[in-house]
């Protein structure tokens, strides 16, 4: 049997080579459904301690990248023991950066982050106008829009397609998440938002606060 807090420990500590010497040995020993979940669920609870690391300074933008790739890839290789049995994903997120920015480093490190946590992820790409993420929105049907913008004017237009969402009568039906360097409480207020977070790590966390009282 797996060590699931020590396999939890090495995903937040990013020692590729240990967790994958883990995994492997567990994939061999022909683990059950239930033992594969708990095994998923281990190395999500890794992505917390990578969070954490960053939040206090100890790990960088570099490491989030590859904190994303490193869950990524583990999460696809036990979800492949599953096949259609793999529980469900958490939710689902469109994601997109907004109109008149075209910056998507942020952007894709929370896409990493939250699909290794377990989402699906709709990435519309960058400088998406309110129309692009309105038709996303309507055919998708996410839980949650997540918005990017590091440039000043990208309040604007997160303003704009907030409002968007309001006339379409959408705005209801889903919880919203600004993100980037040009992103504040205070813009996050005047935006129409629902919250805010530079941290990407961070931001999984509100994500997954919301998709766990929505269950409720």
């Amino acid at each position: 049997m797996i060590d699931t807090e020590k396999l939890t420990q090495l995903v937040g500590e990013l020692d590729e080579e240990a967790v994958n010497l883990m995994l492997d040995r567990f994939i061999i020993s022909w683990p059950g459904p239930d033992d594969v979940r708990n095994v998923i669920e281990a190395c999500r609870q890794g992505m917390e301690i990578v969070g954490e690391n960053f939040k206090k300074g100890e790990y960088f933008v570099g490491d989030l990248i590859f904190a994303g790739e490193l869950l990524s890839g583990t999460i696809e290789k036990l979800d492949s023991l599953l096949g259609s049995d793999s529980g469900g994903c958490r939710g689902t997120i469109v994601l997109g950066t907004v109109e008149g920015d075209i910056h998507d480093i942020g952007k894709n490190i929370f896409k990493a982050m939250v699909e290794a946590a377990g989402y699906k992820v709709i990435d519309i790409g960058i400088d998406q106008a309110p129309a692009a993420f309105i038709k996303a929105v309507q055919e998708y049907k996410p839980d949650i829009l997540g918005m990017s913008g590091v440039l000043t004017l990208s309040i604007e237009s997160m303003k704009r397609t907030i409002q968007a969402l309001i006339d379409a009568g959408l705005r209801d039906t889903i919880k919203v998440i600004i993100g980037g360097n040009a992103v504040s409480p205070e813009a996050c207020g005047y935006s129409g938002a629902d919250a805010c977070s530079r941290n990407a790590a961070e931001a999984v966390k509100i994500c997954g606060n919301w998709v766990e009282k929505a269950t409720l």
